[in-house]
């Protein structure tokens, strides 16, 4: 019998044991039950000791636990030795029952999940014991006060016929023998409860399970999984229905700190960004129509410092301190602030009458925490950008309205720090063509749809040529170089520009047809870029161009960033001319060219355009330096003779030709 029992266990569950190892161990178990089979008097705690130790074994679940009552039920019942034993199927049914009792409890401090196999289990082992003893009640009763489980025994006319203890205190009283169970269901739960009732009784299944309220007390809801499943008498006809309670209202309020926290940062206990974009839909319907919404998007200035230096716990104690000042700050308004990923925050207003303007929130919030607040004995301050979306239509959806706000944020650091900025929907409209445009840009190279044209650069003095500049071309777009700077493409293209310019310069030199100064504009990426020297290099060696023939323009503005100094230097000592673009004639520009070895600066188009005497008043301060001065963007006669008196050395511009394809700039060159 031992062996037949370890062979059906071991088909349905996993066990540290090997084969003749569990044959061994259950033999030792069965003789225990045997034993206390014949002890008198009769006691069932060997069974129940007997089913803690079958968990212990190992991973033994329900399909276990039903072999196991299978062959003890029968096999025990047959045994040879029992002949005799006075009340032997009461010993084992009531030994049955104990030994799944011993299991339930067991498997019962597992993990929540298991509840519902323990749950199955006692049915199980109720049915059974139902069965083999003809609704023996007195004996169910032994398995049924052990358990924790809520146990109601009900007539099929919906009568309670008998309650343990457990559904007591579930319901905090027991109901009397012959209440209605309806009386005991929430209003909410009645139609589902009904339902429920319908298919037990109509035998569709083994049980039925639903989640459901019954009434706790006279103003409570008790929330609970109804198992019911049908009770038959000695004639296989139905009798009662057997209804449990499993009590979920520690696994409701487990699931609801679960929810809460998935809607919650952890460190700074705010909303975070799903709870945020959640509660936007909501008062953005809610909203009054006249006042509408304001929503924030805070970026902390300069906290990657603070990480770098200080270390991450003196960076998340800093988060926590602003997401408390922010709410204290927004306390005396309908608002909502939430912390998004990193040291990003949100802060959704619902406007009144007596709300602030922009200004004044952002002067508030600066203002704040600009205190020195200690962290470890650190005494920091901060200050946030912002970008901002007021007053925006109800029918935006969140997601894009988040967008609008991150993209005002980015115009608001461009520049500065603790700085707020206004989305704008027109700059918006020309940004996403712009990103547009660049998204098709490499299959519009690809197609050849972008080229190469030239624009003379001039003496201002003489008018003859100095020199000729090389512009991508693209009829979609004349910022070309900025889209593909903003995607990265302008490494792999700006090579391209370099090697065709070179290519063709070389062309023009050796066949005598235009031997000048051939220049070429870098942007920020490619003046940072690590590899642009060996770009350089590789393509004056394909091209044969000598390098003093090749001007390199970097903005002056990248001087301060890592790699761009180097590069100009390194450039320069290969004999490669280096210009600097967008200079603006300010003592700080100017400073840079006692330091490096630049032959020529660009004044920008909007500096050209101003003809502020300031300005001008600076170009002998470079002439000093010997270095040349190029004015951008010249379009009228007026323009240029400003600029000649002010002492500019070479201009370039409408005025002067406008880039033009390889065979057509070379007529108007000369």
């Amino acid at each position: 019998m031992s062996r037949k029992w370890s062979y059906l266990l071991s088909s349905v569950v996993v066990v540290a044991l090997s084969r003749d190892e569990l044959d061994a161990e259950l033999g030792d178990q069965l003789g225990t039950l045997c034993a206390a089979l014949h002890h008198e008097p009769f006691d069932p705690a060997p069974f129940e000791e007997v089913g803690e130790r079958l968990v212990a074994l190992g991973y033994v679940n329900e399909p276990g636990l039903k072999r196991t009552v299978d062959v003890l039920g029968k096999g025990l019942l047959a045994l040879d030795e029992f002949r005799g034993v006075d009340q032997l199927a009461v010993r084992v049914v009531g030994g049955i029952g104990a030994l799944t009792c011993g299991f339930s409890a067991a498997r019962a401090r597992f993990i929540l999940d298991q509840q519902e196999s323990m749950q199955r289990s006692l049915l199980k082992a109720t049915l059974d014991a139902q069965r083999d003893q003809r609704q023996s009640e007195a004996k169910f009763e032994g398995i049924a006060v052990s358990s924790t489980n809520g146990i109601l025994i009900v007539g099929l006319d919906g009568r309670v016929v008998w309650a343990n203890d457990a559904i007591a205190e579930i319901l905090g009283r027991r109901p009397d023998q012959g209440t209605r169970i309806m009386e005991l269901v929430a209003p909410g739960s009645v139609v589902v409860f009904r339902e429920m009732m319908e298919k037990v009784l109509a035998e569709r299944d083994d049980f039925e399970r639903e989640p459901m309220h019954l009434l706790r007390g006279e103003d409570d809801l008790a929330r609970v999984t109804l198992t019911a499943s049908l009770l038959r008498d000695g004639d296989n006809k139905p009798s009662h229905v057997l209804v449990v309670a499993d009590d979920d209202t520690e696994l409701a309020l487990l699931q609801g700190e679960l929810r809460r926290q998935s809607l919650h940062d952890v460190l700074t206990g705010l909303p975070n960004r799903q709870f945020f974009t959640t509660h936007l839909e909501t008062v953005l319907r809610r909203a009054d129509p006249a006042l509408g919404v304001t929503v924030f998007q805070l970026d902390l200035d300069a906290f990657g410092l603070v990480c770098n230096t200080l270390g991450g716990r003196v960076g998340e104690k800093l988060l926590q301190h602003v997401g408390r000042r922010l709410r204290a700050v927004m306390s005396r308004e309908q608002a909502m602030v939430a912390r998004f990923d990193g040291d990003e925050f949100g802060i959704v207003v619902e406007n009144s009458a007596t709300t602030p303007g922009v200004a004044t929130i952002m002067a508030a919030i600066n203002s704040d925490l600009a205190e020195p607040v200690f962290v470890d004995d650190h005494g920091l301050a901060v200050s946030v950008s912002a970008g901002v979306v007021e007053r925006p239509s109800p029918d935006v959806e969140p997601t894009e309205l988040l967008r609008m706000a991150d993209l005002a944020l980015r115009q608001a650091k461009k520049d500065q720090r603790g700085q707020w900025q206004l989305f704008h929907g027109n700059q918006d409209t020309a940004d996403r063509r712009d990103a547009a445009l660049a998204v098709v840009m490499p299959g519009a190279w690809e197609q050849g749809d972008i080229g190469v044209c030239y624009q003379p650069v001039r003496s201002l003095a003489t008018g003859e040529l100095a020199g000729v500049e090389a512009v991508l071309h693209w009829d979609l777009s004349d910022r070309c170089a900025e889209l593909a700077d903003a995607t990265g493409l302008i490494l792999p293209m700006g090579e391209w520009l370099i090697r065709i310019a070179a290519g063709q310069a070389q062309w023009w030199r050796q066949r005598g047809e235009l031997d000048a100064q051939f220049g070429v504009r870098l942007t920020r990426h490619q003046s940072t870029d690590v590899d642009l020297v060996s770009r350089i290099g590789k393509v004056l060696d394909e091209t044969g161009l000598p390098p003093r023939r090749l001007t390199l323009s970097m903005p002056v503005g990248v001087l301060g960033m890592s790699g761009a100094v180097e590069n100009l230097r390194t450039l320069a000592d290969r004999g490669v001319r280096i210009a600097l673009d967008d200079f603006g004639l300010g003592p700080r520009d100017l400073a840079w060219l006692t330091e490096l070895p630049v032959v020529s600066v660009l004044v920008p188009k909007d500096l050209v355009r101003r003809q502020d005497m300031r300005s001008a008043a600076l170009v002998p301060a470079v002439h000093d330096l010997g270095v040349h001065v190029c004015v951008d963007g010249i379009e009228t006669e007026d323009q240029a003779q400003w600029w000649a008196e002010a002492g500019a050395d070479l201009a370039m511009g409408a005025r002067f030709g406008s880039p033009e394809n390889a065979g057509d700039v070379l007529k108007n060159l000369l």
